[in-house]
């Protein structure tokens, strides 16, 4: 008994305890949907208020390109209105110039059926006028046309050449004005020296009695020393002193190197001379190309081959009238380079072209001709560049210069052989100069007196005035001036004066 009412108490309890769970749960489950509708709804609210903040953020934009579109669309059309203004104001601005051509095209054909009409006239008139002119001067139309051109060609001969005349002065004035500051300034910035051209070399001895050991037992020792340098050993009464004498300067060089080396060693005899000798000829050699390499490095000229530079230190051994051959060349180069940056000219071709100019002075009897010429082929065998090549050929007229710096390049030669106490001629031949320069103007018809003044590099010759006018003159002088460039040889240039003057004389009685 009492276990029944055990378990029926157990199975209350567990009713009981069901129910309870099952309303507890019933109670919690409430409790969450209601929060989840609560949150439902929350979210419901912010998607509507998010929903309408993007509404206004949308009307908004759309208002913002509406204003933005409709302000284009303004602009555009303000725009179209203006072009279209333009476009107005073209159309009535060509319609005005059309209105304007059209009354000048009737005014162009007005005034040529006058000018039409005119000249009608004017041919009447003419025709007239030569009628009559025929009637009063018996001649006929052709023959008064040619007395009329005769007449009128008479006259433009004279104005031509009044014209020529004076546009050749300007020139001539304006060129001897920009040569003469260009060539001032050349000069100005070079300074030169002077050398002068010498036929014996003096070796210094340091005894008497070396004079007898130079000569030798019978005169062997000088004989071998003159057949070994082809130069003359003078000995004479001059103290302590031999001297060589020989036109070749090389050859002069030789020998006295030669001889100074044997009166230091103190070793002379005939087989000792020919060793001596061969030495001093292979050192000689041997610092020809040094001295060719000291001159291209002293006025700024690379690029020269070897045999060129080795053949151009020969000219330091070689003279032209009284001047040192070397010398002259760089002379001429510094000048060329001057006066080629003043001009803006190749200053480099300017200076490969007058350091070369001269360098067939240092060729032997292989090339024939002109040293000019003679220089250019030597150059152009040893492949200088063309230009360069004629410039030497071209600097005493051999060749028609081809460029502006073979005519520097000559001016650069006249300008170094013409300044004062470079170069020296002998009495005679300076003489003979002069009397040809006198001769040769004194030929010409016309001329009364002719003399050569400033040494020979200016001639004055004073015409009839009754033979010669003011015209003939000018061509007077040039044709004196070319015939003393093709009968003479001189360095530098002769100015030639042609002086006319008229006398009137009358008496007041």
């Amino acid at each position: 008994m009492e276990t029944l009412l055990w378990l029926f108490l157990l199975a209350l309890a567990l009713l009981a305890g069901g129910a309870a769970g099952f309303f507890g749960r019933q109670i919690i489950t409430g409790r969450r949907v209601q929060a989840a509708e609560q949150a439902a709804n929350r979210l419901i609210a912010e998607a509507r208020a998010k929903q309408k903040e993007i509404l206004l953020e949308a009307k908004d934009e759309s208002i913002r390109i509406r204003n933005q579109v409709e302000g284009e669309l303004r602009e555009r059309r303000a725009e179209l209105q203006r072009q279209e203004r333009r476009l107005a104001q073209k159309e009535e601005s060509l319609e005005r110039r059309s209105e304007a051509l059209e009354r000048r095209e009737r005014a162009l054909a007005q005034r040529e059926r006058e000018i039409e009409a005119l000249r009608a006239q004017a041919e009447q008139l003419v025709a007239r006028q030569q009628k009559e002119l025929e009637r009063v001067a018996g001649l006929d139309r052709d023959e008064a046309r040619q007395l009329l051109l005769q007449s009128v060609e008479a006259e433009a001969r004279e104005e031509a050449a009044r014209l020529v005349r004076q546009i050749e002065q300007e020139a001539r004035e304006e060129g001897e004005r920009r040569a003469r500051n260009i060539l001032a300034t050349a000069m100005q910035r070079l300074a030169a020296e002077v050398t002068s051209e010498l036929t014996v070399s003096v070796v210094p001895l340091p005894n008497e009695e070396m004079k007898g050991r130079i000569i030798g037992r019978e005169g062997r020792n000088i004989r071998a020393l003159e057949q070994a340098t082809g130069v003359d050993i003078v000995i004479d009464e001059t103290p302590d002193c031999v001297t060589l004498s020989g036109f070749d300067p090389i050859r002069r060089e030789v020998a006295r190197i030669a001889l100074t080396r044997l009166i230091n060693d103190g070793r002379i005899h005939p087989a000792r001379i020919e060793e001596v000798v061969a030495k001093a000829r292979q050192e000689l050699e041997a610092s020809l190309l040094e001295d060719g390499q000291q001159a291209a490095a002293e006025v700024g000229v690379t690029g020269l081959p070897p045999e060129v530079l080795r053949t151009f230190g020969r000219l330091k051994y070689r003279y032209s009238y009284g001047q040192n051959v070397y010398y002259h060349s760089i002379e001429c180069a510094k000048l060329a380079g001057l006066i080629a940056s003043e001009i803006g000219a190749d200053v480099e071709l300017a200076k490969k072209g007058a350091l070369l100019h001269d360098i067939g002075k240092a060729l032997d009897q292989d090339f024939e001709g002109p040293h000019a010429l003679a220089g250019a082929e030597f150059c152009r065998k040893h492949g200088v560049s063309p230009k360069v090549v004629n410039c030497i050929a071209s600097h005493h007229g051999d060749e028609e210069p081809a460029t502006i710096e073979a005519v520097i390049v000559a001016i650069a030669d006249a300008v170094s052989g013409s300044r004062p106490g470079a170069r020296r001629e002998s009495l005679e031949h300076y003489i003979r100069r002069i009397e040809a320069l006198e001769k040769i103007a004194t030929s010409f018809e016309g001329v009364e007196k002719a003399y050569a003044i400033q040494a020979g590099r200016e001639v004055r010759i004073i015409v009839k005035p009754e033979q010669v006018d003011d015209l003939t003159t000018m061509r007077l002088a040039r044709d004196i001036a070319r015939r003393l460039e093709e009968s003479l040889e001189y360095p530098g240039q002769i100015k030639v004066t042609v002086i006319r003057g008229t006398r009137a004389v009358d008496i007041a009685r």
